[in-house]
């Protein structure tokens, strides 16, 4: 899953790039508002952290212009504490949650987990298909209560497949969710990733779809001789 954190304190960037990429999430930073503007008009993000008193152009309108553009991932702005006009504002602009600072980092963690959660319309952090259980909040995955020890790229990839389960997901989508924007991005990386998890795994829960993608699925059949690797 991808995230944009988009936060001028650069101590508090960094505090949630960290914090965010030991969760297993790929994440990318902007320290304005124009830049952030940017990065979320023309690249696909799971959600965005967005600071509302932000330079160059303040969240509020970040968000607007968004929205307006038709842009439809979850926003959790942060605002300051007793400024709860920003809070209305920036719900009735369409965010979809919000935190006061100072904040728990815990707190953000947790609320980025809901929106996702909520954005694949699943009803708990844990995701459960067959055998294969991921837990998203402790990014760890078990096979018959088995843990099962991954890559950070080979959870990325499995946790994305969770949230979207049932549902075919493109090489090109994946990419697009699992990289950075300074990733030199390779469709065919994923094939060996997949074949990875696969083996790793050791249960028919990721199932080529010939031509379109990768599903997540307990009862799909596999379409693909890609399946077998």
């Amino acid at each position: 899953m991808r995230i944009l954190v988009v936060e001028d304190d650069p101590d508090l960037q960094r505090l949630l790039a960290s914090a965010l990429r030991d969760q297993g999430y790929v994440v990318d930073t902007a320290g304005d508002g124009e830049e952030g503007h940017h990065l979320g008009d023309t690249e696909p993000y799971d959600a965005v952290i967005l600071d509302l008193g932000l330079p160059e152009m303040d969240g509020l309108t970040v968000l607007e212009k968004w929205r307006k553009a038709g842009r439809a991932m979850p926003v959790l702005i942060l605002t300051a504490r007793d400024r709860w006009a920003d809070k209305v504002a920036g719900l009735d602009a369409g965010a979809d949650d919000y935190v006061a600072k100072p904040f728990y980092t815990e707190e953000v963690l947790a609320r980025v987990r809901t929106l996702l959660r909520r954005g694949a319309g699943l009803a708990s952090s844990d995701i459960e298909v067959g055998p294969l259980r991921i837990d998203t909040r402790a990014a760890r995955v078990t096979v018959q209560g088995n843990p099962i020890k991954l890559t950070s790229l080979e959870y990325r990839l499995l946790a994305y497949l969770g949230h979207h389960k049932g549902r075919v997901v493109s090489r090109g989508e994946l990419v697009e969710h699992l990289y950075d924007q300074d990733f030199d991005r390779d469709s065919n990386t994923i094939e060996v990733f997949v074949g990875r998890l696969r083996k790793k795994l050791n249960v028919n829960v990721i199932h080529t779809m010939r031509g379109l993608g990768y599903k997540l699925d307990e009862g799909a059949a596999d379409t693909d001789a890609d399946a077998a690797h």
